[in-house]
């Protein structure tokens, strides 16, 4: 077999196949309303804000509206400091002002679909999270109208992910459908992982290869990644995400 039939048959098993079965579970599960009056409630995973005085850090990831969902995710962030009584979302979104605070429940549905908890800190740890968070999100670069791009980026992947980029002890990476997570939102095309494990690489988004224990190994075409987990054993497919042993997502 030639290296291009090699490199075509792979490019099919890894970033094709998946796709298409994430596309035929997709219409298996598709909620059938239309997004304006998709459900958006919350999931019940936080508590009453009032009730609880610790401080509290989660990501959430649900997947995105419509025939997007099939391979994308998007991603938001929700803090509260130590005594707060109310708990402070941050969206990153297409319309108006990009960076959206509290424009939906919490731990709300995203349009009908659950939101996946993909880094939860609690107490004394999340304390320690939050300045650096909220400093990065008051000095986020992409916040003026017309900034927002779904692909590559910069959209709300990419905003979480600068965010994450600033508590590297927090040992967290998106799932590899949160397309955009790999835009420079820095300028920076080369540089160490957010979780500061190894060495990614990205051609503005379209293209790259992220190498880290935490991030694993990672090859971005176009936003879709496909990879290995190495840390929690796992595969990283476009649509499918990462089929294997869960991430540990607890501080």
């Amino acid at each position: 077999m030639t290296l291009t039939k090699l490199g075509l048959s792979l490019f099919a098993l890894l970033y094709i196949l998946p796709l298409c079965i994430a596309a035929v579970l997709h219409q298996r599960t598709s909620l059938g309303a239309d997004w304006w009056s998709a459900d958006r409630s919350s999931i019940g995973h936080l508590p009453p804000a009032a009730q609880h005085s610790a401080a509290v850090v989660r990501v959430f990831a649900a997947p995105t509206v419509s025939w997007r969902g099939v391979f994308a995710v998007h991603s938001w962030i929700v803090l509260k400091p130590e005594g707060a009584t109310e708990y402070m979302r941050y969206d990153y979104t297409a319309w108006g002002d990009p960076i959206r605070v509290n424009g939906f429940a919490a731990d709300g549905r995203w349009f009908g679909r659950n939101p996946e908890v993909i880094f939860a800190a609690d107490g004394d740890t999340a304390a320690a999270l939050i300045p650096r968070m909220q400093a990065t999100i008051a000095g986020y670069s992409w916040r003026n109208r017309g900034d927002y791009r779904v692909w590559p980026g910069p959209n709300s992947n990419t905003f979480v992910a600068a965010v994450l980029d600033a508590v590297p002890e927090a040992q967290v990476t998106l799932p590899p459908t949160a397309i955009g997570k790999d835009y420079p939102h820095d300028g920076r095309w080369i540089r160490l992982t957010p979780s500061r494990t190894g060495i990614r690489l990205t051609i503005g988004g379209y293209a790259g290869v992220t190498v880290g224990w935490v991030e694993g190994i990672q090859v971005n075409i176009l936003g879709g990644v496909a990879g290995l987990d190495l840390r929690r054993p796992a595969l990283k497919l476009p649509g499918l995400g990462r089929p294997g042993m869960p991430s540990a997502y607890p501080a």
